[in-house]
């Protein structure tokens, strides 16, 4: 089996695994989208994974997508008939990084300081683009990652308002990692908790219909939990190194 029909096969089965959990939940296919996660993997999995049918992809470092986005269009261009990704940035995102991310992908997943929004808007306006985000909040209050503490989510999304080329879509989290997938569940549902609290209050740019959480590991329960955007990356690239 080559590189891209082993690609092409691991899609295969997650979704596979995608519709049984949508089906346990009486949920439509529709309400769900899969981002294949492709850090670290080269810009030709990426496209083995287009011609798969795969359009949703996410990086994590600013350099990498600022490279990989070059490459991949260049091979697609090359391949013609595909067609062109939708980038995700789901990564910890510094301010003298927004650089290569701002305007050049369709979500930022990891919105989480006032500094990193300022610099978002400003970029925006730069280019004249409307750049939609998601807050990341850390919800399991863990010190080595990023997102806001859940008490300061209505003061961020009340930073939306006075800013005109960023909007809020959702939220995101990136609960402890556990072999039992089903320990994610309370992080989750904080998480949709938190989202169904703030959609109670009218704000400008902010409108709470997405959910990113969920991975390779424990994307049933997350499906269960609401997520609107799951995040698979070694599920369908395999292990990375």
């Amino acid at each position: 089996m080559t590189r891209a029909e082993q690609i092409a096969a691991n899609l295969s089965d997650v979704h596979d695994r995608v519709d049984r959990a949508l089906v346990g939940k009486r949920r439509s296919p529709e309400t769900l989208r899969l981002l294949a996660v492709s850090k670290t993997v080269p810009a030709e999995d990426v496209v083995a994974a287009l011609a798969a049918g795969q359009l949703d992809f996410a990086e994590s470092y600013g350099q990498e997508f600022r490279d990989k986005h070059a490459a991949v269009a260049d091979l697609v261009s090359a391949a013609q008939g595909l067609p062109s990704p939708r980038w995700h940035f789901i990564g910890p995102l510094q301010t003298n990084k927004v650089k290569y991310v701002a305007g050049k992908v369709t979500l930022i997943h990891s919105v989480s300081s006032p500094e990193i929004l300022a610099e978002i808007e400003r970029k925006a306006a730069a280019l004249a683009v409307m750049q939609d985000c998601l807050v990341q909040v850390n919800v399991a209050g863990e010190t080595q990652k990023s997102g806001i503490a859940p008490g300061d989510l209505p003061a961020m999304l009340d930073r939306f308002a006075g800013y005109s080329h960023v909007r809020c879509t959702g939220l995101m989290v990136i609960p402890p990692y556990d072999e039992n997938p089903k320990l994610s569940r309370p992080h989750f549902e904080a998480l949709r908790q938190l989202r169904d609290e703030q959609r109670k209050q009218v704000r400008a740019n902010v409108v709470l219909a997405n959910l990113s959480m969920g991975m390779s590991h424990d994307l049933e329960v997350a499906i269960a939990e609401g997520a609107t955007m799951i995040r698979v990356g070694t599920a369908i690239f395999g292990a990375r190194t």
